[in-house]
């Protein structure tokens, strides 16, 4: 399975600030990161809408969840993000707080890496027509799950444009290497290293105790078609979600854009894992 090489990252000329906007202390430090730019001669952009737009960096104060707000006002444009973790577990946002300053100074002396994260794109089709309102790119995963009080889902799955498995469970996830440390692992999911180029089909609680997780090639497509009358909604990244019906055929594949994230260079992937995860231990 190939992965995708960390690259420099361009000094930038005009910086966004994306911050958790229920977090005091985020929005506080938010402040005083828009005066540190400021003091350097950079042009600093806070409004969400032009931060999308025009940010040709973009730092984030918050947590992953945070961060993958940021990822979606950018689009496709393949703009840096800082993460600065300011939130609880934070796998994306490798920063920490105390690191801040010293990261943005490497940043605007050009002696960044950013290392480059494969998203899947979503499409939503209801009698046999493609649903505008769920066209959609996702960093994490994407997830079929039925409703708290509903019975299990009966998700007929396809890939490469034959029968893969139809799945009585609690639903189906569908994750890229940077989303296998998050909902799929809790399903048995593998842990992915982030920069390879693949998918995880992870079923969740299956009635069927042979149906595992399979790791697919990043150039197949996976279509999943609800089969019965269930009570099942589709959600993107955990933020975005829509009920499904009967009949309706989720169709997920590569994008053909990335997410670039700043790294931290006193911190590899697998301390990250034993850090956030006691990976490892006993």
């Amino acid at each position: 399975m190939p992965r995708m090489e960390d690259q420099s990252c361009p000094v930038p000329r005009r910086i966004g600030i994306v911050h958790k906007v229920s977090s005091a202390e985020a929005s506080e430090t938010a402040h005083f990161v828009e005066q540190f730019l400021r003091s350097k001669g950079v042009d600093v952009v806070t409004d969400e809408a032009e931060v999308g737009r025009v940010a040709d960096l973009v730092v984030v104060l918050g947590g992953d969840g945070t961060l993958i707000h940021a990822a979606r006002l950018l689009g496709g444009r393949p703009v840096p993000i800082l993460g600065v973790n300011m939130g609880n577990l934070g796998f994306m946002t490798e920063v920490p707080q105390g690191e801040l300053y010293p990261a943005l100074e490497r940043v605007l002396a050009g002696d960044a890496l950013v290392s480059e994260r494969m998203k899947l794109r979503v499409h939503l089709h209801r009698g046999g027509r493609p649903e505008r309102d769920v066209d959609a790119e996702v960093l994490n995963d994407v997830v079929i799950g039925k409703g708290a009080l509903a019975r299990m889902a009966e998700l007929d799955a396809r890939c490469a444009g034959g029968y893969l498995a139809t799945y009585k469970a609690d639903g189906i996830i569908v994750a890229t290497p940077t989303g296998s440390t998050a909902y799929a692992l809790a399903a048995n999911g593998p842990i992915v290293y982030p920069t390879m180029r693949g998918m995880i089909l992870a079923p969740i609680c299956p009635h069927t105790l042979t149906q595992r997780p399979i790791v697919l090639p990043d150039e197949l497509s996976v279509q999943i078609v609800l089969m019965n009358d269930s009570e099942v909604y589709l959600t993107l990244d955990g933020q975005k979600g829509v009920r499904i019906a009967k009949g309706d055929l989720v169709q997920v594949k590569q994008s053909s854009n990335r997410v670039l994230l700043v790294r931290n260079p006193n911190l590899d992937y697998f301390g990250i894992l034993r850090a956030k995860l006691r990976w490892g231990e006993r």
